[in-house]
């Protein structure tokens, strides 16, 4: 089967390995046993999305949780951030997001997160990993007297809601504005409307009738076009469209132009920074953070460290150097004094605080980052073989690295959680990216396409 855990987890096909009910399984019983070996009654907490297969994989992982002895805490479909927060919150072992995040929902997947509400270091995936091996566990069940038992969480939404309005400044209301939420038909189908509606706003919801097979479907923050055309008709003041398990949120504003995570950083940043309230005067971002980010955070004198895409990488990356900011174009944004993980609610929460203290409509927020241009293309692969491997991809690297020159940069990476390169070029002419990055593509088509 290969290894199972990738950047995010665990991911794949619904009901097929390693997504299916028997590894899933057996997944649950190592999880339990490496978990939870200390002294003591163990729990670990399980939420999931609205995909119909997440009913099957919480079954299976409830099963084999409890026959090692676990106790199984059910919140239902909660956003992955809210899963780790419920986890610190009621002092679990561990927590179990069930989620392919913006994947349509024929996938599914699975991740991890330790009794602080991190996501838990590959040291320990592996463990987990090694202890799924047929027949390694057989020996090690708990007795009749002490299978574990499950409990439903029926207030696990009222808390994540109550802990989201703390994190605004005392008092803060949203009386008198207008919200488009696009809900995904995902985890944050109940919640987003509920906490902005308790905060006095006027809201305006899409994508918030999941039927098990509608998550990210023609919408979400892969497809904000119909959150943008809302915001319009309805005259609303933003709009946010959040993914599948509301880790990551893309705004637009009055006008139904969008705000991605780069705008978002900056905003909220700058917002601390003000505030003296920015440790280090530093972000962090990735290798796909637009150069525009970099300089209009430059000249307020913030610097932006890049990490690797992803956002347990972008969160290493905070801890290495003290940091409490930092996020990913895509609008995973972490806010680490609130949450340990991105979290698309807090990220609309703030911004929409952000937008009532500077007492200007959202459309003040464009001119924060004069974005550099920037094309992205995505290549399927039959595998993920080294580039440097790849004689006539090589060759295509060095031509765009001299016609670049200073005026730009070029990122290829393999995607983690699906067999794609992706190919970034930025500079300052639209032309030249997309010529750039169209010769590295075909590269790479004729060495690894499907």
């Amino acid at each position: 089967m290969g290894k199972l855990f990738g950047t995010d987890g665990i991911r794949g096909r619904a009901n097929v390995a390693p997504m299916d009910s028997e590894t899933v399984l057996r997944l649950g019983r190592s999880a339990a046993h490496v978990l939870g070996r200390s002294q003591g009654k163990h729990r670990v907490l399980i939420g999931k999305d609205t995909r119909v297969s997440g009913y099957m994989l919480e079954t299976a992982l409830e099963s084999g949780i409890s026959s090692m002895g676990v106790d199984v805490l059910l919140v239902g479909p909660l956003p992955t951030p809210g899963v780790a927060f419920m986890t610190r919150s009621m002092r679990a072992d561990a927590g179990v997001m069930i989620s392919a995040s913006h994947n349509p929902y024929w996938d599914n997947g699975i991740k991890f997160f330790g009794s602080d509400g991190f996501k838990l270091p590959d040291e320990t995936e592996d463990e987990i990993e090694r202890g799924m091996a047929p027949g390694h566990l057989d020996e090690l069940r708990a007795e009749p007297d002490h299978i574990g038992k499950a409990f439903r969480i029926d207030d696990a939404i009222g808390r994540y809601t109550v802990y989201l309005k703390s994190c605004l400044t005392r008092g803060t209301k949203f009386d008198g504005l207008k919200v488009v939420l696009d809900c995904a038909n995902g985890a944050a189908y109940k919640i987003a409307p509920m906490v902005f509606k308790e905060l006095g706003a006027n809201v305006i919801t899409i994508g918030d009738k999941p039927d098990g097979r509608n998550i990210n479907l023609d919408c979400s923050s892969l497809h904000p076009e119909k959150m943008c055309a809302a915001v319009k008709e309805h005259g609303a003041d933003f709009g946010v469209a959040f993914d599948g398990d509301a880790d990551r949120a893309i705004l637009c504003d009055e006008n139904g132009e969008l705000l991605d995570g780069d705008y978002c950083l900056a905003v909220l940043a700058m917002t601390r920074k003000r505030e003296n309230n920015l440790p280090g005067n530093a972000v962090v971002g990735t290798i796909m953070s637009n150069l525009g980010l970099e300089k209009a955070l430059e000249r307020e004198g913030i610097a932006l460290h890049r990490a690797p895409v992803g956002d347990r990488y972008v969160l290493a990356v905070m801890r290495e150097h003290g940091l409490v900011l930092g996020g990913e174009q895509s609008g995973h944004l972490i806010s680490l004094e609130h949450n340990t993980t991105g979290d698309g609610l807090l990220t609309a929460l703030l911004m929409a605080e952000a937008m009532l203290t500077c007492a200007q409509p959202m459309s003040t927020f464009q001119s924060v980052v004069t974005r550099y241009p920037q094309v992205l293309i995505n290549i399927p692969v039959r595998e993920r073989r080294p580039f440097e491997e790849l004689a006539s991809v090589q060759r295509a690297m060095k031509d765009a690295e001299a016609s670049l020159g200073n005026s730009g940069r070029i990122v290829l990476r393999y995607s983690g959680t699906e067999l794609k390169a992706r190919v970034m070029v930025e500079c300052d002419n639209d032309d030249k990216c997309n010529k750039v990055a169209s010769a590295v593509a075909d590269a790479i088509t004729q060495e690894l396409g499907t």
